[in-house]
């Protein structure tokens, strides 16, 4: 169903999270859950993944991971604050250890000046920790290959943050 790199970051992953105990939550915006399908695609997902938010609204942003509607005016959806706000509001509302979260411009329209198609910002909370931000620029001419792009990102940082 994914790409072999996204299916192979998924399962290591899986393993690295399995051999520490911890459980992992994703909080997706411009992927529309695709990062938690990535991993949940792997046999044994269930070990370790505790739960997916798809907020692909603001509205859903403040009702389910408790980020401000002022902060959303303030910064914009697509904003450093937001995506921090989104990952440690996943890990308060599950029993996860490590959350990721993604909100970004994936296309085809939607972009301005400041924030072009592609942008995509990343954090990545863990209990007892300091929440990890990414600002990337993606270039894919698709919004498939921004959303590729994104999931690898993702994956990568849970990666970072599980070891």
């Amino acid at each position: 169903m994914f790409p072999l790199e996204i299916e192979t970051l998924a399962r290591l992953l899986i393993d690295e999270a399995r051999g520490r105990s911890l459980r992992l939550v994703t909080a997706e915006s411009c992927t529309g859950g695709l990062v938690a399908g990535a991993i949940c695609a792997i046999p044994g997902a269930s070990d370790v993944f505790e739960r997916g938010f798809v907020t692909y609204t603001n509205r859903a942003k403040s009702e389910m991971l408790g980020v401000p509607g002022d902060l959303i005016a303030d910064h914009g959806a697509v904003s450093e604050p937001v995506a921090r706000m989104m990952a440690e509001g996943a890990l308060r509302e599950s029993n996860g250890h490590v959350a990721v979260a993604i909100t970004g411009v994936a296309g085809p329209g939607g972009g301005s000046p400041l924030k072009p198609v592609g942008t995509v910002h990343f954090a990545v909370a863990r209990a007892n920790r300091s929440v990890v931000h990414r600002h990337e620029r993606f270039l894919g001419d698709t919004r498939e290959a921004v959303q590729l792009a994104a999931i690898v990102m993702a994956l990568e940082m849970l990666r970072e943050a599980v070891t």
